[in-house]
């Protein structure tokens, strides 16, 4: 049978453009389809913006600290002139996710494609059906929304990066990846910030040595937390945002966010027209090659729920073109993947959790607490954390945990050798960088606790 093309690729984000542009270069016969801008959530409203953000928000603490090293700052933040910066960047980002496709031959098709068969996919402006041997969805995820009176009034990471204005105060609920940076970039840039989530403390999941220390850094910069409670109800207040709490509790704000996690973007897809298997929570069932459970069409990145990470979802989509189309196939291992936390202070980490290795046998847990040296000049106190877990005795690394700053630099390359097996004695034969934070991870003598039997001794 002839189709239109031998791969449609529906969405234009990271995972999508890789394996678009993989399979071209191997020669096969490709069309993207996307609705919004290429580039998806990272290029467009996620990772790259964000992490701009970051960076001008941390102007703040560096003005703090100036006058001990001798500068006298008198400094004002100008909202509209970073938003603008920014969709300079973007825009120059989106050119250049365009043009990588372009140059092997990738057909990039500005609509909205909805699948209508395990081989064809129809464009709704365009009003026409599209053939393909294979389909791959890269759709990735959105912004999930609770169900409450007045969720309409709030906003998400999408508006966050393009408001008119800087809001007097902003209310974000939520304890991720999302909600502690938001929270670090509006209190940065001058935001009365309130953080309220339904747990007992931020980042669920992580090391709770980083936790604590990104607690303690987001009061430090004047962040108000609200635990174990919940947004009920939102309502007009004027030109605020009034909130009513779980509690009982209201107050208004000049803005509220939601970043209570996302959803893949599967609504409207036609993913049941083809027989593609979808769990309750719109999560796209595949194998490791990236196959769902329909032979023709394939998923990658967020909408998959394996690990909603823009490099992720890259590796992804290059080994599904890997396999399909230079028959050479090659699956994502997801048990090791180094994550950061763009918040203030930052956060690196990659392996096991105390908590988790402490299930897998006997350990040793190394901990290292001190100012860093940018603000012992100053009067600062927050203390930067390093934390390396190992098998008893000097044995293999299971986990490397930085709190304070370049935590992500420094886990990037600390990854590399984690990846590879590195034990205690290979990072204690490495010569310290000095003067330097990550020096502190080959320069542990002894551990500051172990556990044996399961019980920390």
């Amino acid at each position: 049978m002839s189709y239109d093309y031998d791969l449609l690729v529906i969405g234009a984000g990271s995972g999508g453009v890789r394996a678009a542009r993989m399979a071209a270069t191997y020669g096969a016969k490709v069309a993207v389809i996307e609705e919004f801008r290429v580039g998806g959530t990272c290029v467009i409203r996620g990772c790259v913006p964000k992490k701009l953000y970051v960076y001008a928000s941390r102007f703040k603490d560096q003005f703090d600290i100036a006058s001990s090293f001798g500068w006298q700052v008198d400094a004002s933040f100008d909202w509209p002139a970073l938003v603008a910066a920014k969709e300079r960047e973007i825009t120059r980002l989106e050119h250049a996710y365009t043009s990588n496709l372009e140059k092997p031959g990738v057909e990039i098709i500005r609509d909205r494609g909805v699948v209508t068969g395990t081989n064809s996919v129809r464009l709704v402006a365009g009003n026409r059906e599209l053939t393909a041997e294979r389909i791959l969805i890269a759709t990735g995820a959105r912004p999930f929304i609770p169900e409450i009176p007045g969720a309409e009034l709030a906003i998400t990471s999408n508006e966050a990066f393009d408001l008119p204005a800087l809001p007097r105060s902003i209310l974000i609920e939520g304890g991720g990846y999302v909600a502690v940076e938001f929270a670090t970039i509006f209190a940065g840039l001058g935001v009365d910030t309130t953080l309220i989530y339904r747990g007992d403390c931020v980042l669920r999941g992580f090391d709770e040595d980083m936790r604590r220390g990104l607690e303690a850094g987001l009061i430090d910069r004047g962040i108000r937390l609200i635990y174990q409670t919940s947004i009920t109800a939102l309502s007009e207040a004027g030109d605020d945002v009034r909130a009513t709490f779980s509690d009982g509790v209201s107050a208004p704000y000049g803005a509220v966010m939601f970043a209570t996690g996302r959803r893949p973007n599967v609504d409207g897809l036609g993913l049941e027209s083809a027989g593609v298997k979808v769990n309750d929570f719109g999560v796209i069932a595949v194998d490791k090659f990236s196959q769902t459970s329909v032979p023709s069409i394939y998923a990658v990145g967020d909408v998959t729920g394996r690990a909603q990470l823009t490099p992720v979802a890259i590796r992804e989509g290059w080994y599904f073109a890997e396999t399909v189309y230079n028959n050479n196939p090659l699956w994502v291992d997801h048990s090791l993947i180094p994550t950061a936390v763009f918040a203030e202070p930052e956060i690196g980490t990659v392996g096991l959790t105390e908590h988790e290795a402490a299930t897998h046998g006997d350990i040793d847990v190394y901990v290292a607490r001190f100012r860093p040296m940018q603000n012992t000049l100053s009067t600062r106190t927050e203390r930067m954390v390093l934390k390396l877990i190992t098998e008893k005795d000097g044995g293999k690394v299971l986990g490397v945990h930085i709190l304070g700053p370049s935590a992500a630099e420094m886990i990037q390359i600390v990854a590399i050798a984690v990846g590879m097996s590195a034990t205690k004695a290979d990072f204690d034969r490495t010569i310290a960088l000095h003067p330097s934070a990550a020096e502190e991870l080959v320069t542990f003598k002894s551990p500051s606790y172990i556990y044996r039997n399961g019980h920390k001794v």
